[in-house]
């Protein structure tokens, strides 16, 4: 069976993930001074996921000296 063209995922559309995995969600809590050693997995605090987005930079007109 073939794969609907819809359904497809084209290499420049990778979006960002909503989802941080274990090792990350630890990484970002001990930034934040909110991670407990003691502490088990499971009951982990929630974190944040920060979305990045890369604003083009403007094109600078250099003055054209004579």
């Amino acid at each position: 069976m073939t794969m609907d063209r819809s359904l497809k995922v084209q290499a420049g559309a990778i979006k960002s993930r909503n989802v941080l995995t274990r090792a990350e969600r630890v990484a970002r809590l001990k930034e934040l001074d909110r991670f407990d050693e003691s502490a088990g997995i499971i009951g982990m605090a929630k974190t944040r996921v920060q979305k990045i987005s890369l604003k083009k930079k403007k094109k600078v007109k250099k003055a054209e000296e004579k």
